[in-house]
């Protein structure tokens, strides 16, 4: 099997593992759908206060609610990526299975949490969306052009999510127990990523560091690309570049790490 049909094969494996989960998805389903009425309307009574907040109307606010709420578990931005698993198996030492399988250890975890991620946005992020869009004046571009650089930024964000994500769980190899670090990494994700409130909305100083921090590529990127509030090939460039580099670093973390492989209880 050649390299591109083996990691094919991963991303669709991952799919269809959380596809079987059908009872989880729907208790995410409606959380997220919960959720997303709640900050909603905080987000219209902010918005009669402050009209046009960070650049946004009424209709492009609630159009953002409805996409964090898509995005929640698709980039994994709370948790429940690949990365746990990933940080368990350093823990037990079944980290030594992987590395021994004729495929890069990086790509093919990859390849599983892009199968997830593309479950998670089918089956867990286009029912809230939907909701939104039929309940809540939203701000949706007609031509498909935009829609098709919409998903390129989603692509990046994935690509992005998932090299904060693996830098996160290979410092497990040294820490052994990594809750500590996913923490502070759940709580930089959702506070950065924009998941509490728009990152144009950010005053000053603060704002322009949370929106050149790679966080910003997880949601706000793919919500200004689609709401025309940013070109498309700036937000590419600047996803782009922190994917590479996020890439990069997760390269040499692993190969440094796999040089001196921790294992717990032996």
């Amino acid at each position: 099997m050649g390299a591109g049909r083996l990691y094919a094969a991963v991303a669709a494996g991952g799919f269809r593992r959380y596809a079987t989960y059908r009872a989880a998805t729907a208790a995410g389903v409606f959380t997220n759908t919960v959720f997303g009425l709640i900050l909603v309307y905080t987000y219209l009574a902010l918005w009669d206060i402050r009209p046009h907040l960070g650049g946004y109307d009424r209709s492009q606010a609630v159009t953002y609610v409805w996409l964090g709420q898509a995005f929640l578990a698709t980039l994994a931005i709370g948790g429940g990526g690949a990365e746990e698993e990933l940080m368990e198996r350093i823990r037990t030492g079944d980290i030594a299975t992987d590395l021994h399988r004729p495929a890069d250890l990086q790509l093919w975890w990859l390849a599983a949490d892009v199968g997830r991620a593309t479950f998670q946005l089918l089956g867990r992020g286009v029912v809230p969306f939907v909701f939104g869009a039929l309940f809540f004046p939203v701000a949706l571009p007609t031509d498909p052009v935009t829609w098709a650089a919409f998903l390129g930024a989603v692509l990046l964000a994935m690509l992005v999510s998932f090299g904060i994500r693996f830098l996160v769980a290979l410092s497990a190899f040294w820490l052994l127990d990594g809750s500590g670090v996913t923490q502070i990494a759940w709580l930089a994700g959702v506070f950065c990523s924009g998941m509490l409130l728009p990152l144009n909305v950010f005053p000053g100083a603060l704002g322009e560091v949370v929106r050149a921090l790679p966080w910003a590529s997880l949601l706000q990127a793919p919500a200004d690309v689609l709401m025309g509030q940013a070109r498309p090939l700036g937000t590419y460039a600047l996803q782009g570049a922190w994917a590479v580099a996020l890439l990069a670093a997760g390269r040499l973390l692993q190969t440094v790490a796999t040089r001196r492989v921790v294992v717990q209880g032996g």
